[in-house]
């Protein structure tokens, strides 16, 4: 597999889940949705969108909030509720948020509290999804009719679906300092509630995920870059779901660098990916995918927390057993492990040879991927990327 990119192995390995067996449901449903919706990228600027619902009745809320997934839940658990939600979908031009249709969809992505809804489809819907992005789900079908009852909406996504005067950044900006989950915010920005009116577009799920982590990561980092720097080297850890964080915080400017490793997941193979940016931040998108960026804004967040600005390294490795269900387990993953009380180190050399035997590949494997550590192992000082 040596010298395969991420997105080819990824590929490889979603191909596995076929056989995972979804949820049977027949032409009609009567339920209710988490909430949830997903809006598609194939044939863009035509899109399908649709509620996600299920069977049940009742608050759904854990089949949609990866914010509680990491809370006495297990890998095969996860999918398996997440399996149990049937998509809907129609096709529907991204410019269009005002027909009826779409406000539904709207009414699900701003409800504070799971949804009643019915829904009928043109066909019996079938077959399950998974995709390293964005969190897998159960059979779909064309929607022939659809209706949700009167949903209360949370509070804050209201204020900014009414304010076409605000931009979706500023909007983005607003939620999430109101303390509003990133899965809400990404669902509201994902049905085309926030930004100036005359601008407001559906955008594509997976697109929505990366431009929510985006954008909070960088309004955070702005903040970060203020603080004055850590005063010892820190490492964080936290393991669950076939996976294993490790988190080293430097006494550097801010420069941030992601690798991940896949060992023996799809067979025989040990494979490391990986990706960096520098204090002046990064301007072409990441080859590694919205890992990155979900990775960036987790740690951030703990920077802003701690009042600190620090240089980062994660190490992540994923081990057999291991699905992908999302760029919310490595979102997720780093937040628990920055929350966790750290191990403190007076150099580079100690904390490095404390992460490596935490670590299953030895240390070298990540210094020959990493950019930063390649340079701090030639006694390159760190800040020299300042």
């Amino acid at each position: 597999m040596r010298g395969i990119g991420k997105a080819a192995y990824l590929h490889k390995l979603t191909e596995r889940t076929q056989h995972f067996k979804s949820v049977s449901v027949g032409e009609k449903l009567d339920g209710s949705s988490p909430p949830s919706v997903f809006i598609g990228r194939a044939g863009y600027p035509k899109v399908f969108v649709g509620p996600m619902l299920s069977q049940q009745h009742g608050d759904t809320s854990h089949l949609d909030t990866p914010e509680e997934w990491l809370n006495n839940s297990f890998l095969q658990q996860i999918v398996n509720f997440r399996l149990s939600l049937v998509r809907g979908k129609a096709l529907v031009p991204i410019n269009d948020t005002k027909s009826k249709f779409v406000s539904q969809l709207q009414e699900i992505a701003l409800a504070k509290t799971s949804a009643e809804a019915e829904a009928e489809f043109k066909k019996r819907p079938r077959g399950v999804t998974f995709n390293q992005d964005h969190s897998p789900f159960g059979p779909s079908a064309p929607i022939k009719s659809f209706s949700v009852n009167n949903v209360k909406w949370e509070h804050n996504l209201e204020k900014v679906y009414y304010d076409t005067d605000l931009k979706a950044v500023e909007a983005v900006k607003y939620a999430y300092e109101h303390d509003v989950l990133f899965s809400q915010i990404q669902k509201a920005f994902s049905v085309g509630t926030t930004g100036l009116g005359k601008n407001r577009r559906l955008v594509p799920t997976r697109w929505s995920i990366t431009a929510v982590d985006d954008t909070l990561g960088k309004y955070l980092l702005e903040k970060v870059k203020e603080y004055p720097l850590l005063e010892t080297y820190q490492v964080y850890e936290f393991q669950a779901l076939k996976n294993n964080f490790l988190i080293l915080l430097m006494p550097t400017p801010w420069q941030y660098e992601w690798m991940e490793a896949f060992i023996r997941v799809l067979g025989n193979e040990e494979v490391i990916f990986g990706d960096w940016e520098p204090f002046t931040g990064k301007k072409e998108y990441s080859v590694v995918g919205g890992c990155f960026y979900s990775v960036k804004m987790a740690c951030c967040e703990a920077l802003v927390r701690m009042g600190r600005q620090a240089g980062i390294i994660v190490f992540r490795e994923a081990y057999p057993g291991y699905i992908p269900t999302g760029v919310w387990l490595c979102r997720e993953e780093t937040r628990k492990a920055l929350q966790n009380k750290p191990r403190e180190f007076n150099s580079l050399p100690e904390a490095l040879n404390y992460i490596s035997t935490k670590l299953y590949l030895p240390m070298a494997r990540f210094k020959e991927q990493s950019h930063l550590l390649r340079f701090a192992t030639q006694q390159t000082a760190l800040t020299r990327f300042h």
